[in-house]
């Protein structure tokens, strides 16, 4: 018979399963089940013996790509190769293919968990933005075209910036895979990040740090949110390192931030001012001393507040704040960082301050903690500070 959508259609179901061949279609066909499923196939012979291969179900494979299939199939005969053995082996890579669904899973409790601080924000992402969109599918069928629509429909909602983390996210779970030998290439390859970001330059003015702090007392935000602002603001350091600081860190009037929570992977210690205690003294009476300084209010000490907190606390009080341009927890760190310059700081101390990483040939082999001078630095800061607090001009207070 002449192939055609209209007459594939046609072919009734009968008793038995029956099939109806291509003209001059070199073994192309169509096999026709009782029930009326219909699906392409190829027969040939390969070693002299009969062989039969199924291209694809009707109408989910279409005429024209069930075409290409068999053309395809031919041409791997014609050089003497079995055509139906590696539509066996794709078959069973299919259906030992987990789900996107189960991925997720992998790689949050394999990856994400053991090597990542913010794992949250990788899960919180993932079953957010990919479980709902692609999880019902195999890993080995996700397209670039279905990471673009996700994409895609992020920016839609008027939020580019997300459309470029979710895409590092996929990027960093597809790699996954394919370093577990889930998939080869991962779908993901080759696209870029969908929107242009700029370098934050944000730093708050004396105007804005004096509305900062003293509105944030009256802000409809949880007491362990403000302190814990506060404490980034005073302290300059990373917001992740601030939110899961533990008791066990602070030492008299030093914190040591442990190798496994600071970004670059070195411990790091910080001189804490005169104010920076008035704020641990505060939280001290909401944790009792013990566990996390800055506690998730429902969980208790034993478990930090979100990765996403202080950002949405920011977010959703700017106007109680007093402060019309939008700022981030960042903002903060390196609002600190800047006046610590504005008082003749030293760039080296600032970068001490704020763990930076060195890659110099000197910076291996230095090994001077800079403590006096970061303790110096931190307490000109403090000083600057509660001026522009209280509106006075006030006294360095070298702690220690």
């Amino acid at each position: 018979m002449k192939f055609t959508d209209v007459g594939i259609k046609a072919l009734k179901p009968k008793d038995k399963r029956y099939v109806a061949w291509k003209d001059n279609g070199n073994g192309f066909g169509v096999r026709v089940s009782p029930k009326g499923n219909k699906s392409f196939i190829f027969f040939y012979r390969f070693n002299d013996r009969p062989r039969m291969m199924t291209l694809g179900s009707y109408p989910e494979m279409s005429l024209q790509k069930a075409g290409v299939a068999h053309a395809k199939a031919r041409e791997k005969l014609g050089k003497g190769e079995d055509p139906g053995i590696e539509a066996v082996k794709q078959r069973r890579a299919d259906r030992l293919s987990p789900k996107v669904k189960m991925l997720v899973e992998e790689y949050l409790e394999r990856w994400a968990k053991p090597h990542k601080r913010s794992w949250k924000e990788d899960e919180r992402i993932l079953k957010k933005e990919i479980v709902p969109a692609i999880g019902h599918l195999k890993v080995n069928a996700v397209k670039k075209r279905d990471i673009i629509a996700i994409l895609d429909g992020i920016i839609d909602r008027g939020a580019p910036i997300q459309a470029n983390r979710t895409l590092a996210v996929i990027r960093k779970m597809f790699n996954f895979a394919v370093q577990r030998d889930i998939i080869e290439i991962p779908p993901c390859y080759g696209l870029k990040a969908p929107s242009k970001e700029k370098q934050r330059d944000r730093v708050l003015s004396d105007g804005e740090i004096k509305h900062f702090w003293n509105n944030l007392d009256t802000a409809p935000i949880n007491l362990v949110t403000r302190l814990a602002l506060k404490f980034q603001l005073v302290t300059a350091q990373r917001k992740a390192e601030v939110v899961t600081a533990h008791w066990n860190d602070i030492q008299g009037d030093v914190w040591t931030i442990p190798a496994e929570k600071a970004k670059n992977g070195f411990a790091h210690t910080v001189p804490l001012s005169a104010i920076a205690l008035e704020i641990l003294e505060e939280s001290k009476k909401l944790s009792h001393g013990k566990g996390y300084i800055f506690p998730a209010s429902r969980k208790g000490p034993l478990s930090h507040i979100g990765f996403t907190t202080l950002d949405h606390a920011l977010r959703k009080n700017l106007n109680h704040l007093g402060i019309t341009e939008r700022f981030t927890p960042h903002d903060l760190r390196r609002t600190a960082a800047t006046k610590m310059a504005e008082k003749g700081v030293l760039r080296l101390t600032i970068s001490k301050i704020l763990n930076h990483a060195e890659q110099s040939v000197t910076a291996v082999y230095d090994r001077y903690t800079y403590m006096s001078e970061k303790r110096a630095a931190l307490n000109k800061w403090a000083a600057k500070l509660k001026q522009i607090i209280t509106g006075k001009k006030a006294k360095v207070v070298n702690i220690r």
